[in-house]
């Protein structure tokens, strides 16, 4: 051998990052060996160096390893070749390529061999061996069987893994499941440390993980915010379609060693990031990996956008269809409504008709009756006719600048009594200022608003009081085209029976009600704050309802824009 063959042979194999190299002369004896897992399976290179392949680590396929490694001298050229290798008990599947080493005027007397360890778990389960009713590797034709099934693992290792997530995927339109079944089977087959499930929204700077695969002892993300600004691999995969491998993740508060982080796409709008973490070492992601998240982050782009739209047309049909049954009860409870003052008006007025009236007083008192009834069946069907016209879009305002304490004025008149007749107090708090306080919207509106509002307070309050308070904050509005200096804050309390706390995101719904029963018991379409809602809206402004529970009183809280800036006393 001469002092080229020899360096080639003296080489540090590992250095040059491949698996498994070792270099072999024509006969088969071993003249160097290096393979990156030797020590996992109890091989000493020792051992190697200086036999014969057919003592030692020996092909399955004896002659068609020479035949191979002759024509590949003889032909001074490389060739690929795949082939299991027997050491003590094990078979193991690599795939090969046979490099002539050449030497310059001097006959080839060695090769080069550089090869990986194919996945034995996937080449139990390909189809050509699942075929094959022994579920052995056949004698006959070996070489050609084998070499088929390496190639297709090679080609793609995972085809298997993309065909189970496909089927679940084809098979479901749950979200949840779609989340939680790819992340266990990547999680399982890639054997990382965590999949996270992430999903993404446009301009998002925190990530929520929907779904996680996490093996023990390591730490569970699920339900985790994920801050990008801390997480710099995220912020890369938020700014590119191409997978993000990290092989060092140099700091981190979730233990991860190395990431392989992609995102998924629907229509060109990012809808989820898939990231697989390492966390008991450190990992380099090779080019099929890299390429399965490339394929599967395809699929759960479809898939999630799909299952997301099913979750919101599902919805959809659910509201609709409450909202229906809402209406249903909305109409008989007002249909009812309608029924008790229109016949409290005919009632009374055939008591007239008919001389009911033993004296000019108490036919006084039928007249006085019936108007009242009248009253209330015209303030019922303006609620309905309210209603229906926020329902059409056509509930409109007629701006202009009104004085609040005239508003209050009118509405002391008309709420005062009702109060003190139920025995409660009533009292109306201005803030101290040099000027009248001047609005900008809707007279007729406001009052309204605030006819419905102390109405409800007086209606549902048995002992104590109402007050209405107003404070003034500086703060610049626009509405309407017009900029106005200032707001109103106008709050109004009672001593009441209040709301539940879970009920109280239904007070401003249409149609709905806290309790059917109680609203019956008290009168009214129940229609008196989604109509006061509306108004308050607008006019510019907005509208809070809050109770501490039942039985402890309620405070509706809303504002409206200030015409001028009132000077403080």
């Amino acid at each position: 051998m001469n002092a080229a063959a020899t360096s080639i042979h003296s080489l540090n194999w590992q250095d040059l990052g491949a698996e498994l190299i070792f270099t072999q002369d024509i006969s088969g004896k071993y003249l160097s060996f290096y393979w990156k897992f030797a020590q996992e399976h109890g091989l000493n290179p020792e051992q190697i160096i200086g036999h014969h392949w057919r003592d030692l680590f020996t092909p399955s396929d004896a002659e068609s390893y020479q035949e191979t490694l002759m024509q590949v001298v003889e032909k001074r050229r490389p060739q690929n070749f795949y082939c299991f290798f027997v050491w003590k008990e094990e078979s193991l599947p690599f795939e090969l390529s046979i490099t002539p080493i050449l030497q310059s005027e001097h006959p080839i007397t060695s090769v080069l061999v550089i090869g990986s360890l194919l996945d034995k778990n996937a080449i139990a389960k390909s189809p050509q061996l699942s075929q094959n009713r022994s579920q052995t590797i056949p004698e006959d034709n070996y070489q050609e069987f084998i070499t088929q099934v390496a190639r297709n693992i090679h080609r793609n290792p995972y085809q298997n893994l993309l065909s189970q997530i496909s089927r679940t995927l084809r098979i479901t339109l749950d979200a949840e499941t779609i989340w939680t079944e790819t992340a266990r089977k990547l999680g399982q087959e890639l054997e990382v440390s965590r999949v996270l499930m992430i999903s993404c929204h446009p301009n998002t700077k925190v990530l929520k993980v929907e779904t996680e695969y996490c093996k023990k002892p390591f730490k569970s993300l699920l339900g985790e915010r994920l801050d990008i600004r801390l997480e710099p691999y995220l912020q890369q995969a938020l700014q590119t379609d191409e997978p993000i491998a990290v092989d060092c993740v140099e700091t981190s508060p979730f233990e991860q060693k190395s990431v392989l982080v992609v995102s998924a796409f629907y229509q060109n709008k990012r809808n989820a990031l898939i990231c697989l973490q390492q966390c008991d070492r450190h990992r380099r992601w090779n080019d099929v990996e890299i390429e399965l998240m490339r394929e599967l982050a395809d699929l759960m782009g479809i898939a999630i956008a799909h299952a997301n739209l099913y979750k919101q047309a599902k919805q959809a049909s659910e509201e609709a269809a409450e909202a229906s049954r809402l209406k249903s009860e909305f109409l008989a409870g007002t249909s009812h409504e309608l029924r008790t003052p229109l016949n409290g008006i005919i009632n009374f007025l055939k008591f007239v008709l008919d001389d009911m009236a033993d004296d000019p007083e108490e036919e006084r008192e039928f007249v006085e009756q019936a108007h009242k009834s009248a009253l209330h069946l015209l303030n019922l069907i303006n609620d309905v006719l309210d209603l229906a016209r926020i329902e059409a879009g056509k509930m409109e305002v007629n701006f202009d600048e009104f004085s609040l304490n005239n508003t209050f004025i009118d509405l002391d008149k008309k709420m005062r009594p009702l109060a003190e007749k139920q025995g409660l107090s009533f009292e109306i708090q201005l803030p101290e200022t040099q000027e009248p306080i001047f609005l900008y919207g809707s007279y007729q509106r406001l009052l309204q608003v605030l006819l419905n509002l102390v109405g409800n307070a007086i209606k549902f309050t048995h002992e104590g009081g109402v007050t209405i308070d107003v404070d003034i904050t500086s703060k610049k509005v626009a509405v309407n085209d017009r900029e106005c200096p200032g707001i109103a804050r106008i709050r109004v309390a009672d001593t009441g029976i209040g709301v539940p706390l879970d009920k109280q995101d239904t007070l401003f719904q249409k149609f709905a009600q806290v309790d059917g029963g109680r609203t019956k018991s008290y009168g009214g379409t129940g229609l008196g704050l989604s109509i006061s809602q509306t108004l308050v809206e607008l006019m510019g402004g907005k509208i809070n309802f809050f109770s501490m529970g039942e039985n402890l009183g309620s405070t509706v809280t809303f504002t409206i824009p200030l015409s001028t800036l009132p000077l403080n006393n």
